[in-house]
């Protein structure tokens, strides 16, 4: 079973994630701070769950999607629900374990997320991480990304890292992106990180599904610009942790391109939508792609935020360009000829 953190450990987290946030948002809602509040305990969870689980372990089951799942991802998407539920705060969440919009007894918001980002790497000991979208709504289908009230990333690696997103709606200004580092020894969170930025520039990058070369010739001559260049190569097969690079230095590019055989597969509830908000909030781009390079939505062919496509399928699947402003307009111009 999954271990509910303390009562008393909650509150004390709870009234000091409703400080930190009241300094970003004086006005954000108690309700939200709850939800992030729980999140963030849910995370701790899972970390210190992931020092001693077997990284191998088979659950013997299948997604809804196919994929097959751990036991170590069936432990994150209960915790994450467990935590969720116990707020009283949300209407329905859905998860990639789970891809359904499940009731959750509350009312206030809804969450979409992933409970666990790269299992497939965690027995080789890399980072890996959760994902999860907020929304103030009784539902997740027919919003966008540009709809959340927050976003956040937790990263699993020699430290636990959340990175949290707060949209503009929420500070009633410019939306805001930070960092946080749990102090193990107590399970308590701090700032590590009080504003995150990307700059427009800086030659980093992380090529995603990189086999698409072979039959998208545009990636591929992106690609080969970014190697003639001598960009730097920082890429670990993890979305969390490649993203998170650029949002803690500060600079560089992720890209996942479809092709013909080599198809989208990044999901844009669970993955692709929270994580767009965390880099426009950081000052970043978000660029959505299809296949063939032509935006998912119909009629439009420029590019398009990641945060304007509408979640109208629990499935949906997108190629994605995150990064710097700069950045991710040179990519454009390689991906929209």
């Amino acid at each position: 079973s999954t271990a509910m953190s303390s009562e008393t450990d909650y509150q004390a987290n709870n009234q000091w994630f409703g400080e930190m946030l009241r300094g970003y948002a004086p006005n954000i809602d108690q309700g939200l701070v709850t939800v992030l509040a729980s999140i963030s305990n849910a995370c701790s969870n899972i970390s210190r769950h992931l020092w001693t689980a077997d990284g191998e372990a088979k659950a013997g089951s299948s997604n809804t999607y196919g994929d097959e799942q751990l036991d170590i991802d069936l432990y994150a998407d209960k915790t994450v629900f467990d935590h969720l539920r116990a707020t009283g705060k949300i209407s329905v969440a859905a998860s990639e374990e789970n891809p359904t919009e499940v009731q959750m007894g509350g009312k206030g918001y809804s969450v979409a997320f992933d409970p666990l980002d790269g299992s497939s790497i965690i027995d080789s000991n890399f980072a890996v991480g959760s994902i999860f979208g907020v929304w103030d709504s009784t539902h997740l289908l027919g919003k966008t990304g540009r709809d959340q009230s927050a976003s956040c990333i937790a990263v699993y690696g020699p430290r636990t890292h959340l990175a949290i997103a707060l949209n503009g709606k929420v500070t009633e200004g410019e939306a805001v992106a930070f960092d946080l580092i749990l102090k193990p020894e107590d399970g308590v969170w701090a700032i590590s990180k009080k504003v995150l930025t990307i700059a427009p520039a800086g030659k980093v990058f992380a090529p995603g599904n990189l086999r698409a070369t072979s039959d998208n010739l545009h990636y591929k001559a992106l690609f080969d610009h970014w190697v003639n260049e001598r960009y730097t190569l920082r890429y670990t097969g993890g979305m969390v942790p490649d993203v998170y690079y650029s949002l803690i230095k500060g600079k560089g590019v992720f890209v996942n391109v479809p092709s013909p055989t080599a198809p989208a597969k990044l999901r844009l509830l669970y993955e692709c939508a929270p994580v767009s908000l965390l880099v426009e909030a950081a000052g970043g781009l978000s660029i959505a792609l299809t296949s063939m390079g032509i935006p998912p939505i119909t009629g439009v062919l420029h590019p398009v935020s990641v945060l304007d496509v509408l979640m109208d399928d629990m499935d949906s699947r997108l190629g994605v360009c995150f990064g710097g402003k700069s950045e991710v307009e040179t990519a454009v111009r390689f991906l929209f000829p």
